[in-house]
């Protein structure tokens, strides 16, 4: 490889490529914009996907035209190291998307914000050793920058990490309560806050190294334990949550890095992210302060004795009788959860209802918000199965319908059509709205089996009621069994 090779760049060029530069910045600013708005709406999610990818394609077209022309007037290992950053990084991810299941996606989701967070670190980290503290102004407010970067990343780091490790199953789930738990993350944010100023009025690497390890090495153990004291239950804010987080790190990457496309870009993740975690906690009547002092679930709910409480027996029943009942309704709404991404049932179920819809029965999808393990995950199934949009309602649009409806089929649903939210004030979910199945006529369960109390740990007197029938094994198998019957 020639030492000296570069390729120069006359004024009149450079001054084109700024001009191309400012462009394509506003271009790939407009197309996230409008990703975003299409991504509002499932029906034009879609089209929003593609403009994103546009908004990203011209994104990396344009910062590696100008990395070209400002890293050592183009030098040969610089290009060759910027092409197989896009190769690998390429590469990865077309392996990953293709292989990935759609049970996966959001441990896939909480791994992807911990790429940002480690990012956002490296960048603040490479920046304070390229331009160290000095006694300027404009040198103040950069080193207190790269301290924020480096304390965002690094929390959406680990706590993105541990996030990714309970949704896969890898580490339980329930919340880590030690004792003073919101007192130490208290005392580790006042840290880095003070740590931060020490950094800001440091003097050159030797006397800034200290304060930036010490505050990376705080917001590690500050990100991991945030969520580690967080409990299943509330494992979607989590993963909406770190999305947000993800997008404040990549501003002030972009900050540092002197970016404005990332900075415009990481705004607009942080900010949409924010604003999902705050409508993921109305759909659990939660404050996101609650969410963040963590401990959703874990534990059965206790009667006064502190034993676990006894709904009675349940009714069994086969995929005959539901096909029966199934010819018989003229309404039914379905209600899916995490189990049926993991039994693959969406399929089926998308069969089931054309074929129901052909006899002419009405047949409606109501979605909580949190169903799945993350913002919008049963949507994704559904348009997977090709289940028609105009089906599918959020659960504010068909809550108080349910008491007009034949038979409510609870597909892997478990928390979010749990009755005990709205009659037992001692429930770790008290309070949290639920969809209302049981006010139908006729109520059939898809569940497993009746060992798993769900993923907030809280066993559901639904399965109990009078008008409630357990229809228990593999989700996929028994609606192929009804519609066999059918």
């Amino acid at each position: 490889m020639p030492e000296n090779f570069n390729i120069n760049f006359d004024p009149a060029a450079l001054e084109a490529i700024g001009r191309f530069q400012s462009l394509a910045y506003i271009l790939a600013a407009l197309l996230f914009i409008l990703a975003l708005a299409g991504l509002s709406k499932q029906k034009s999610a879609r089209s929003g996907n593609k403009m994103g990818i546009a908004g990203m394609v011209v994104a990396l077209i344009a910062t590696f035209i100008v990395a070209l022309t400002q890293t050592e007037a183009g030098a040969l290992l610089a290009i060759v190291f910027m092409v197989a950053s896009i190769l690998v990084g390429g590469i990865s991810g077309i392996i990953k998307a293709v292989r990935v299941k759609m049970t996966g996606m959001p441990e896939l989701v909480a791994m992807l914000h911990s790429f940002v967070g480690a990012a956002a670190v490296l960048v603040g980290i490479n920046s304070f050793f390229a331009t160290p503290g000095a006694d300027t102004a404009e040198n103040a407010f950069h080193m207190g920058e790269v301290g924020l970067a480096v304390f965002i990343g690094a929390v959406t780091f680990t706590g993105s990490i541990v996030a990714y490790l309970k949704l896969s199953a890898k580490m339980s789930g329930k919340p880590l309560t030690i004792p003073g738990r919101n007192f130490f993350n208290a005392l580790m944010i006042i840290a880095i806050i003070v740590i931060i100023g020490w950094f800001i009025n440091t003097r050159g690497v030797d006397d800034g190294l200290l304060p930036l390890v010490i505050i990376t090495a705080i917001s590690l153990v500050l990100g991991a334990h945030l969520v580690l004291a967080i409990g299943g239950g509330d494992m979607p804010v989590v993963v909406s949550m770190l999305n947000s987080y993800s997008g404040w790190a990549a501003a002030m990457a972009g900050f540092t890095l002197g970016n404005d496309l990332l900075i415009i870009t990481g705004s607009l993740v942080g900010s949409s992210g924010a604003f999902l975690s705050y409508i993921m906690c109305q759909g659990m009547n939660r404050s996101f302060i609650s969410v963040i002092l963590g401990g959703f679930g874990g534990d059965a709910p206790k009667s006064g004795s502190g034993e676990a409480k006894d709904y009675g027996d349940y009714t069994e029943t086969s995929a005959e009788e539901v096909a029966t009942m199934l010819k018989e309704a003229k309404r039914v709404v379905v209600s899916p959860g995490y189990g049926m991404a993991v039994a693959q049932a969406q399929f089926p179920v998308a069969d089931l209802t054309r074929k129901l819809q052909d006899t002419g029965v009405e047949v409606q999808f109501g979605i909580h918000p949190v169903a799945g393990r993350m913002p919008g995950h049963m949507n994704v199934l559904l348009a997977e199965a090709k289940v028609p949009y105009e089906s599918v309602f959020e659960m504010d649009e068909i809550n108080d319908e349910f008491g007009d409806v034949d038979v409510a089929l609870v597909i892997g649903a478990n928390d979010t059509v749990n009755p005990a939210a709205e009659t037992e004030p001692d429930s770790p979910i008290a309070g949290m709205p639920v969809m209302r199945v049981w006010d139908a006529e006729r109520v059939v369960v898809f569940k497993r089996g009746m060992g798993n109390a769900g993923y907030a740990g809280v066993q559901n007197p639904l399965f109990f009621n009078d008008n409630t029938d357990m229809l228990l094994g593999d989700a996929k198998d028994s609606v192929e069994a009804i519609i066999a019957a059918l």
